[in-house]
């Protein structure tokens, strides 16, 4: 049977889905948890050994509009060991999602990308359709 986790956000973490059936994980929310290793731990046991095993394709979307300097040290970690892994055989596939109004959490995903040679990582701005109809 496949692994499967999903834990609902609170006030300082995000909601956390992992979908092995489906290659997919998903963050999305804010994170500034005290103890940021703690929350993600069955989240990167899981990743290490889903990464080590023979998949073909895997997606992680990462929808994160806020988070505190541990949580990023935790998501370039994971990014890193994604991108590792990576390869002609084992496609990743990062989609960084944010708002145009969030420049910080662009700036970051420009900078994460920035580091990484082998997995596809997508910076995907959400433009607001409001903001051009004024």
């Amino acid at each position: 049977m496949a692994f499967r986790i999903e834990k609902q956000k609170t006030t300082s973490t995000p909601y956390v889905l992992i979908d092995e059936e489906k290659s997919y994980m998903k963050l999305e929310g804010r994170c500034f948890h005290e103890k940021v290793a703690e929350f993600f731990k069955d989240v990167n046991d899981w990743l290490d050994s889903y990464l080590a095993s023979n998949f073909s394709l895997f997606t992680f979307d990462c929808k994160i509009d806020y988070f505190n300097s541990s949580t990023t040290k935790l998501l370039l970690n994971m990014l890193l060991k994604m991108d590792k892994h990576a390869s002609a055989d084992k496609k990743i596939i990062v989609n960084w999602i944010t708002t145009q109004n969030n420049s910080i959490i662009i700036e970051c995903g420009e900078d994460f990308k920035e580091d990484m040679n082998n997995l596809e990582f997508n910076l995907v701005i959400k433009y607001d359709v409001n903001h051009f109809l004024r």
